[in-house]
């Protein structure tokens, strides 16, 4: 199991807790460090999906100058958190490469929506990279050509089904919650419920020859979590 991995860099303890608490509590796997070169060593280690980091951070490096290292080697979504209102910081922040600024005191709530927004947007640009194939034990999705086959034979799939497959399979490995999938597959319709979720997922298994959700090649439940597409192949 692997959830989406969120490494928080912050100087203020109480901020790590709340955010290892907050996030926590939405399925995420949450990393603290307390300063800028902590961060960066921890970044190295488990390859975070995100990082959220605070601008001051007591020493240096600052916020700032972390995300412009992380730059260098990782293309992993960074969310600024700072109590600087400040357009010229704003400015210099996503100038060195952050994905987005939140002042705080900000609303958890509204942070971990950023995070979704934030991964949806990952997922689509790795998906759209030129001939781009995902492949596992006989499946191959085309995400150019939005072709699935499995074992070489075509897999017909509605729109919105094949959406939900290429959003679990681009973000293979990881724990997508229902929340997630509701807001990337229907985001145009609020009143969808986590029914309509399960309702598809049970039309993929079956289109992608899985009876069964006992032993499931490909999407497999996490119980009281959402679900995970199967590693891929290499």
């Amino acid at each position: 199991m692997n959830p989406i991995r969120i490494l928080c860099v912050d100087d203020e303890p109480q901020v790590r807790k709340l955010l290892q608490r907050s996030l926590g509590h939405y399925g995420y796997k949450v990393t603290t460090a307390a300063s800028g070169e902590t961060a960066l060593s921890l970044a190295a280690q488990i390859t975070p999906d995100v990082v959220t980091l605070d601008v001051d951070l007591g020493n240096a490096p600052d916020g700032i100058a972390v995300c412009q290292s992380l730059r260098e080697w990782s293309s992993a979504p960074v969310i600024i958190l700072s109590e600087r209102n400040d357009k010229r910081i704003k400015l210099a922040a996503l100038n060195g490469g952050a994905d987005d600024y939140v002042v705080k005191p900000f609303d958890v709530e509204e942070l971990e929506a950023r995070i979704r927004a934030i991964m949806r947007r990952s997922a689509i640009r790795d998906s759209q990279s030129p001939g781009a194939q995902i492949k596992v034990n006989g499946l191959v999705i085309d995400l150019e050509k939005r072709h699935v086959t499995l074992n070489d034979s075509e897999v017909h799939l509605t729109p919105r089904e094949y959406h939900l497959l290429r959003f679990l399979a681009v973000n293979a490995g990881k724990v997508i919650t229902n929340r997630m999938l509701l807001d990337e597959v229907w985001p145009s319709k609020p009143s969808a419920v986590p029914h309509s979720v399960n309702v598809y997922i049970n039309r993929l298994r079956k289109k992608l020859g899985e009876e069964t959700a006992n032993a499931p090649q490909y999407i497999r439940t996490v119980p009281g979590a959402g679900y995970r597409f199967v590693e891929l192949e290499r």
